[in-house]
């Protein structure tokens, strides 16, 4: 998910690497402008900011890993000991994430990082629409309960990275209140989704979740790295984090202490100035500026669905929530197995991505190679949905015919 970058996040970039702040803390222009953004981000996707917490990271790794640090230590502090102190080490119940088969590897990165080790995920299927199945969810977690072990969070996702399928948060929030489970979501990609009308629908309830990660370098066109990491009780991800020296300690509401020492809400002290691109991009888009990209790359993604349904050698893999669209290249009159079609796309891929003519890349859904066209930039026009569409068939003609020959 390469996105272009806003030209005024290019200016800004320039102008924070001249300026060059520390936005640890202190009351100084890039602590202001950091905390506008990340309220102005929560408002975006309807987060509520009444006691939440946001704070840039380098992107979604980063702010699911922050996240997920601050519900271990709210369930540690719960069951009585804490982690910060005590680690993960004691005669304790292991601990339990939970998340689709769809999740982004970045999850169960954080997973590792966090001393919980992969043995501790609970890998849920998916279904048909490649959303995480609830029943299958509720059955996992009263198993585990069960063993002895400890659930704690579940993991879901606003907007996947292969597809672009969207959880049904509401069903989830509902399961994780009644497990008493914290709702992690990764909208690093697909949060912003909320703001096209024709799929808002599909996110009620994220703002009942516990944690939200977003990557406004990806479809808001913020220039990289910038991510955001939001937790709805800021007090909890302070105390999660929170170890200064005694330097920069302040005292809340004195001296320089009337804004937040970010670096008490994650884990770097040294902090680039990475709000005033994404303070920059949103102030110059506004929400309707960048509700009509979201919702024309929306829009967009139908229309290519449209011309892969009409094509008698193209093959849809997946449905279309997003902006991502998921298909194969299936020769007409030419009987092939899944494997055979795998090879074939893989390399009809390859030529195109080296050709330059157009560019896609690659999924794997069901087990089958999926080729995936995903539209985060700005000036991509429908014309440009045809030269792909022209390319894709073009070189997998030629490729299904040499293969025929060669056998």
């Amino acid at each position: 998910m390469n996105s272009p970058p806003a030209h005024l996040g290019v200016l800004a970039e320039l102008l924070a690497a001249a300026m060059d702040p520390s936005a640890a803390g202190g009351d100084h222009a890039a602590i202001y402008v950091e905390r506008v953004a990340v309220r102005w981000l929560m408002g975006l996707v309807g987060y509520p900011t009444d006691g939440s917490m946001g704070i840039l990271v380098s992107g979604g790794s980063m702010a699911s890993l922050t996240c997920l640090a601050a519900a271990r230590h709210r369930l540690a502090l719960r069951h009585g000991w804490n982690d910060r102190q005590d680690g993960m080490t004691g005669d304790r119940p292991s601990l339990v994430v939970y998340l689709s088969s769809e999740a982004h590897t970045t999850l169960h990165k954080a997973v590792e990082l966090l001393g919980l080790g992969t043995r501790c995920l609970r890998v849920i299927p998916v279904d048909a629409d490649f959303r995480i199945d609830i029943d299958a969810l509720r059955t996992a977690i009263t198993v585990d309960r069960a063993a002895g072990l400890l659930p704690f969070c579940v993991a879901a996702s606003a907007g996947t990275v292969a597809t672009g399928a969207i959880d049904r948060f509401d069903l989830l929030a509902d399961l994780c209140v009644a497990e008493d489970l914290w709702l992690h979501v990764d909208g690093a990609y697909g949060a912003v989704g909320i703001l096209d009308p024709d799929r808002s629908d599909r996110y009620a309830g994220m703002d009942r979740a516990d944690s939200l990660a977003i990557d406004p370098h990806k479809w808001l066109s913020v220039p990289v790295e910038c991510g955001c990491a939001i937790v709805r009780d800021g007090a909890l991800l302070r105390d999660t984090f929170s170890l200064v020296p005694s330097y920069v300690r302040t005292e809340e509401g004195r001296g320089i202490g009337g804004l937040p020492w970010y670096s008490e809400y994650g884990f770097q002290q040294s902090r680039g100035f990475r709000a005033l691109k994404l303070w920059m991009a949103l102030q110059h888009a506004g929400r309707d500026g960048y509700a009509r990209i979201v919702s024309r790359h929306n829009a967009q993604a139908r229309t290519l669905a449209g011309l892969i349904d009409a094509a008698p050698d193209l093959e849809r893999l997946a449905p279309v929530e997003l902006s991502i669209v998921c298909f194969r290249y299936r020769p007409a009159g030419m009987p092939m197995d899944d494997e055979r079609l795998d090879g074939l796309n893989k390399a009809i891929m390859e030529e195109i991505q080296s050709s330059g003519d157009a560019f896609v890349t690659q999924a794997s859904i069901g087990g089958r190679f999926s080729l995936r066209a995903n539209i985060i930039h700005y000036g991509t026009t429908d014309d440009d949905l045809q030269v792909l569409i022209d390319a894709v068939r073009a070189v997998g003609g030629r490729l299904a015919t040499a293969s025929k020959g060669e056998r």
